[in-house]
């Protein structure tokens, strides 16, 4: 398989995912140490999840994002243009309503959701103010967006050393645990080529989200942007 250019050409993106689906959440855990779970956690906690909403979790991949949601009573939709992602999701969970979708034409209406979110997913739409745009025409007026995605760590010798890990070390582990290494190779390259948190949040305003801000996660690997609609 070809690894996807960063120009991100949708067709490539979705066959480097649905190669990479059945050890995704794995590999995810191995390559990131295990903070993969934590960061999930705090997702859940910014989206704040109400009994009885409808939350859409969109690039869900499997699910493993989407389960926090549907736990805590509200109805979850588990949103990703790859197929391959939504087989494994469904076998895995199959109570949930797994959903294909592109996240810059979602198959839903307008103010649909009370809450929308997305991690480590927009970074791949192929125009991420187009995908946050979609975001916010489905969320309901006031609805909340929250973004979880790989950052810029806020410690300069931390950032050297963060970076030399992306490009250096993570190829060979993932040549060790992923059914499909040469795409970590992209998606290291696409976290290093991603803005930083104040260019994330622009990237928010510029979509019409309102109230934008953002908490760095592990010392700024990681940011949760939020904002409403």
């Amino acid at each position: 398989m070809a690894r996807a250019d960063l120009d991100k050409q949708p067709t490539d993106v979705r066959r480097m995912f649905d190669a990479v689906a059945k050890r995704y959440d794995v590999t995810n855990d191995v390559l990131s140490l295990g903070q993969d779970r934590r960061w999930r956690t705090h997702v859940v906690e910014a989206v704040a999840p109400v009994a009885g909403e409808r939350i859409l979790d969109l690039a869900a991949g499997t699910g493993t994002s989407s389960v926090p949601f549907h736990d805590k009573g509200a109805t979850v939709v588990p949103c990703d243009f790859s197929l391959g992602m939504l087989q494994v999701g469904k076998q895995a969970r199959p109570h949930l309503p797994f959903t294909a979708g592109d996240g810059t034409r979602l198959p839903f209406g307008d103010a649909t959701f009370d809450a929308v979110t997305i991690s480590f997913g927009l970074r791949n739409i192929v125009d991420p103010v187009a995908g946050l745009r979609e975001m916010r025409r489905v969320t309901k007026p006031g609805g909340r967006l929250v973004v979880c995605e790989f950052s810029h760590p806020t410690w300069s010798p931390f950032r050297t050393v963060y970076v030399e890990y992306l490009m250096k070390a993570l190829p060979p582990v993932a040549r060790a645990v992923s059914s499909s290494p040469d795409a970590y190779v992209y998606l290291a390259e696409s976290i290093r080529a991603w803005p930083d948190q104040a260019g994330l949040a622009a990237l928010l305003q510029e979509a019409g989200w309102s109230g934008v801000e953002w908490r760095n996660l592990s010392g700024g690997i990681v940011a949760l942007h939020r904002g409403r609609a």
